[in-house]
């Protein structure tokens, strides 16, 4: 029996890139596994069933967590996301810095560990060979699925013109997501004379969020109709703006893996993006534009083309359209494979 720990993504409002991958995976594994939430749970189990967790989690959070994987009553499972708290804790949640050298500690009492990308692997190991841990667990790489909230694939895209064209830019309001940089990139394009419309979608960090959303409002009176913000977009409103989208504007300053990046292309959409070691992993099979990050000449050079030259954007289309793209089904069927007797 594999019990998937759902106790956050049960409770939660919105949907985060981890609430995502709790959903979806719940999802592919079916019923093959059982979800639970702490403590709720009852914890009735055996020595061969696994609990398995994508979730974060600490003492604090979790009281008799801790002990729980101490006594091992069953076999234990992660999935490990990112090390951003620890590189870039001037713009994560302090709570969150707080917790996650200790998370990260506790992840090496598990069996076996899954990393969302290759570049988060390396991180979680890296840290474990810095506190010296001794017998850690084999951590494997599991490619998250790009089908965007179950909708099929989009295999071909009609020309979307040049003309008044449409970017859209996913993800939570915080200083991570480097909104501020396409703003800032975005009214350059505008003074110049350049007609586009920028979407932004996604929901606001209270600690973070608020010059974004203050930028984003003196932005909207200074150019009418050319930027508009969805706070509150479901997937099926996101979906609807990817399909007149002519690219997805991903500036990113970390990731775990990206997943933005890779539902663009499952819907058709190339993406601009930061050209980053973890999103590497994933643009190199086309369909994308990586920029050098903060290099704003260079992503208004990026953009510019991205919406004015019809033979480039083709080129992407295309690219996005035919390569190959992990699904969540295969996700889930990697996780199943890997917890076999």
């Amino acid at each position: 029996m594999i019990f998937f720990d759902v106790t956050k993504a049960g409770a939660a409002g919105h949907r985060s890139g981890l609430m995502r991958v709790s959903a979806r995976l719940a999802d592919g594994l079916g019923p093959a596994a059982t979800e639970v939430r702490w403590p709720a749970w009852n914890r009735v189990v055996r020595p061969a069933d696994w609990f398995l967790t994508g979730e974060l989690f600490s003492e604090e959070e979790r009281p008799g967590f801790t002990a729980f994987l101490a006594t091992r009553p069953c076999r234990l499972a992660a999935i490990f996301h990112d090390a951003i708290p620890l590189k870039h804790p001037q713009i994560t949640w302090p709570q969150s810095v707080a917790r996650h050298p200790g998370y990260l500690k506790l992840l090496a009492r598990f069996d076996r560990v899954w990393a969302v990308s290759a570049t988060s692997r390396d991180e979680l190991t890296g840290f474990w060979r810095w506190q010296g841990v001794a017998n850690p667990p084999p951590v494997a790489v599991l490619a998250l699925g790009a089908d965007f909230n179950s909708a099929p694939r989009i295999a071909s895209v009609a020309p979307r013109s040049a003309l008044n064209p449409q970017l859209l830019c996913v993800g939570i309001l915080e200083p991570r997501k480097n909104q501020a940089l396409l703003l800032d990139v975005a009214e350059e394009l505008w003074r110049e004379g350049l007609r586009f419309e920028l979407h932004v979608v996604g929901r606001v960090n209270p600690h973070f969020g608020p010059p974004i959303v203050a930028r984003l409002k003196a932005l909207r009176k200074k150019f009418p109709g050319r930027l508009r913000y969805h706070e509150a977009a479901n997937d099926g409103a996101v979906a609807q703006l990817y399909a007149t989208a002519r690219a997805s504007v991903f500036p990113t300053v970390a990731e775990g893996c990206g997943l933005p990046l890779l539902e663009s292309l499952w819907l058709g959409v190339p993406c601009v993006c930061s050209d980053l070691p973890v999103l590497r992993e994933n643009t190199d099979g086309g369909g994308c534009v990586p920029v050098a990050l903060n290099d704003r000449t260079a992503w208004k050079a990026a953009l510019r083309r991205v919406l004015t030259d019809d033979a480039h954007h083709t080129r992407l289309t295309t690219e996005a359209t035919s390569r190959s793209l992990p699904t969540w089904t295969e996700a889930a069927q990697t996780i199943l494979t890997g917890l076999r007797p």
